[in-house]
């Protein structure tokens, strides 16, 4: 499987959690749209399905994760 560069899940990781704390705020449907755009290019890029496994996953994969207890990844 191709993993994505450690850089580009450290976006997407600040960007979906931005862009989380603004859907709580005020819930517009253009954050929610950036919102699943974001998710999915999040689970495409980890190879998941789903948005939490894809953010377990891309913050397993960045430098200094500790990689020794991969329990929580659904393969």
């Amino acid at each position: 499987m191709l993993m994505a560069h450690p850089a580009v899940l450290t976006n997407l990781l600040e960007q979906y959690e931005t862009l989380r704390i603004l859907h709580a705020e005020d819930g517009s449907p253009e954050v929610r749209r950036r919102m699943d755009d974001v998710a999915y290019t999040l689970c495409v890029s980890t190879g998941t399905r789903d948005i939490e496994t894809a953010l377990v996953a891309a913050r397993h994969q960045l430098p200094g994760a500790r990689t020794e207890d991969d329990s929580l990844l659904i393969a």
